[in-house]
């Protein structure tokens, strides 16, 4: 071979490596594409992946062996639309304002507490994953339900280029399934094939499994000896359409350039809700979605990048859904344009680093279809402390022994209560938490009926569906009765709440402690001090009076009475283990014959002790 051939040969070649070596340059840089698919109601143990047996899922099960699966993943809220805020702005749906679904369940009389009123948007000013991804460079797609708002606040409108709804609700077919998956899997593989040369955002938000349950009666019947035989059905369908859609993205080339998120909004319904329910359960989790326990806020997270997450690798580390705003921002060079409540997560991801340990906190003032009330939680470490807004009682779990939060361990551990509930109430006044207000027409009857005689948290777990339904029906009726707009109830006399930080104080130590982990008449350590408050009674009745008390080892046995007018109630004081452990303590009825402004006042008659109690709040309730 002459040296001229040689050097043609040699630039020949060199030719050919100069756009092969630019590419691979290119690739090495190239952003990350995001694939976020989310399930609607799916339970934390829905999958066979996570353990379940009587639903298989091979196409999710082989996403969880190729990347990561998370034991701890946690949704920002047990209802939908706050979850699906918090991952699109990284805010807690407590600072949004957006705290239940939209538009939010009107007010009833078996409430004790109204509801606070909600954004009906994710707000304007939030900036969204998809409008800073969008000025990262990225395509973004929303595909499915969105339920953050209606004209005017559109995927269109926040940052998506491109928003397919589809349908909540379709006729099975050979060709689609019950909840219009199969619409919503060629629109999302459509997106994906339009968009496969740049980086891209894929927000597919799948209707199953949400009631109304509905799937092919084919698939119903190959599943008939499942818990849930139509909601087996529609699990299936879920891994099929979900299967299709990773297909797509290893069938393009691109397992290596697409990180693939699969999990669900909350946690899996429990209860009686629709025909066919109910859906699912959540052993050995507590309860489930409108529920603060496991049941409702713990979630299936599943998430794959090729060859750069390990594969078949499961990590518990927390994590919540305000993680994704600032992980993706992390992901595609960006930074972060706020302070934001999630961490970024990458690390975790990446190289099995977990963030810095802290604290996860929840806030959900309203009332839920599935017999949740309003309450308060945070999980700190293994330990996880509810507060109900209703009485103030806070319950105490060791979630590393006690993942049912069967055994409530306030009574043993009274200073972690405080600790914990300090935190919780902290965490609270910076992210401007809504507060409750007293409802003027509460029915005690219906309130017992639907909360109290019938608690639908610690349900017996029969082998079926079916044969649970029968003993939730008479509970569902009424809760039916009370949350349709269209049927009345009566209303009972009201209720009242008299704050700590509301009363008028006499006296020379008695104060009211600001400090959040106080947040209590304190200092009472003069007996002669005393307290006042003026309010209005909503409605002539009876009602009960309940005190949220605390009061510290050697202090206990001091006699109070509290008085309007002529009407006087004492009670002894009890130990609770700690001045901030408060325990609500119902002492008596007073009656009154017509509406209008009363005053209380609460006296010390004895103080054996060093201090009378700490006092957070009282509480007047209709009786009946």
């Amino acid at each position: 071979m002459s040296r001229s051939m040689v050097w043609c040969l040699l630039i020949c070649l060199f030719a050919i490596c100069i756009p092969s070596s630019a590419h691979a340059s290119q690739g090495a840089a190239r952003k990350p594409n995001i694939v976020f698919i989310m399930a609607d109601d799916l339970g934390v143990h829905d999958l066979g992946c996570y353990g379940r047996k009587d639903q298989p899922t091979p196409n999710l099960d082989r996403l969880a062996k190729q990347g990561m699966r998370f034991t701890s993943a946690y949704a920002a809220a047990s209802i939908c639309s706050p979850t699906r805020a918090a991952i699109m702005s990284g805010f807690a749906p407590a600072r949004l304002k957006l705290t239940t679904f939209l538009p939010g369940r009107p007010d009833a009389v078996s409430q004790l507490l109204l509801h606070p009123a909600i954004n009906q948007q994710l707000p304007a000013n939030v900036r969204t994953v998809a409008e800073l991804l969008r000025m990262l460079g990225y395509r973004t797609g929303c595909v499915g339900k969105w339920h953050l708002g209606g004209k005017g606040a559109l995927p269109t409108d926040r940052g998506f280029d491109f928003f397919h709804a589809g349908k909540a609700l379709t006729e099975p077919s050979q060709i689609e399934g019950g909840k219009g998956e199969y619409d919503l899997t060629e629109k999302a593989e459509k997106f994906i094939e339009d968009n496969k040369t740049k980086p891209f955002f894929l927000y597919l938000c799948h209707n199953n499994p949400h009631v109304v349950l509905n799937a092919k009666q084919g698939l119903v019947e190959k599943h008939k000896s499942a818990f849930n035989p139509t909601y087996a059905a529609m699990i299936e369908t879920l891994d099929d359409c979900v299967g299709r859609v990773v297909a797509k993205i290893d069938a393009l080339g691109l397992g290596a350039d697409t990180i693939i998120i699969f999990t669900s909004d909350n946690g899996g319904l429990h209860v009686l809700e629709s025909p066919r329910t109910p859906a699912t359960y959540n052993r050995p989790f507590r309860a489930g979605k409108g529920f603060l326990y496991e049941g409702g806020v713990r979630i299936p997270l599943i998430v794959r990048w090729t060859g750069r997450i390990k594969g078949d690798s499961t990590t518990d580390v927390p994590v919540i859904s305000t993680d994704w705003t600032p992980t993706f921002l992390a992901l595609a060079g960006g930074k972060a344009t706020a302070t934001y409540d999630g961490v970024n997560i990458a690390d975790l991801l990446l190289h099995g680093r977990a963030p810095p340990s802290r604290a996860l906190y929840w806030h959900q003032p309203h009332y839920t279809n599935q017999g949740g009330r309003p309450a308060g939680a945070v999980r700190d470490g293994s330990w996880k402390l509810i507060e109900h807004y209703e009485s103030g009682a806070c319950e105490l779990y060791d979630l590393a022994n006690d993942l049912g939060e069967a055994s409530d361990l306030a009574a043993k551990f009274p200073a972690r209560v405080a600790e914990l509930r300090g935190k919780l109430e902290k965490w609270r006044r910076d992210v401007g938490a809504q507060e409750n207000t007293a409802n003027p027409k509460f029915n005690a009857k219906l309130h017992r009926a639907l909360y109290i005689d019938f608690d639908s948290s610690r349900l017996k777990l029969e082998a079926t569906a079916s044969k649970m339904a029968p003993t939730l029906e008479p509970w569902r009726a009424v809760m039916g009765q009370v949350v349709n707009a269209k049927k009345t109830s009566q209303p009972g006399a009201g209720a009242v709440l008299l704050h700590a930080r509301d009363a008028k104080v006499h006296g020379t130590k008695l104060r009211y402690e600001n400090p959040p982990q106080k947040d209590t008449l304190g200092f009472w350590v003069e007996k002669t001090d005393w307290a006042e408050w003026s309010f209005d009674v909503p409605n002539a009745g009876k009602f009960d009076v309940e005190v949220l008390q605390a009061c510290g080892k050697g202090s206990g046995g001091s006699e109070i009475e509290i008085a309007i007018k002529d009407q006087r109630l004492t009670i002894k004081i009890d130990e609770t283990g700690h001045f901030q452990r408060f325990v609500p303590r119902t002492i008596g009825t007073m009656t009154f014959a017509s509406p209008g402004r009363q005053t209380l006042t609460v006296r010390a008659l004895t103080k054996p002790g060093v201090a009378v109690m700490d006092l957070r709040r009282i509480v007047l309730k209709s009786a009946s």
